[in-house]
């Protein structure tokens, strides 16, 4: 069971509002609106994914990485490195 199965239909709705956002970023190009309220736009969709990834990272350590952690051993570390690695990301994008 994935760690977000409880908050799926809110993520889903989230993702939803996001692509709604994307969308509208192509309306405004296609509408050739001025560029700083595009980017603007632009600005307020990668808020609204960082939010998503932060949030989905927080249950995924919640209850992927407790879960192994309480069962110590390979997977344990496994699994805290691979939330490092996805936290690392993260930053870099």
């Amino acid at each position: 069971m994935a760690g977000y199965t409880d908050t799926k239909q809110e993520h889903q709705r989230r993702l939803r509002r996001i692509e709604g956002q994307i969308r509208g970023l192509q309306r405004m190009v296609e509408d050739d609106k001025y560029c700083i309220d595009i980017l603007t736009q632009v600005s307020a969709a990668n808020s609204a994914l960082q939010s998503f990834a932060i949030a989905l990272l927080e249950e995924h350590m919640a209850h992927c990485v407790a879960e192994a952690t309480r069962k110590g051993g390979a997977e344990a570390q496994a699994k805290v490195k691979e939330a490092a690695d996805a936290i690392a990301r993260l930053v870099r994008s």
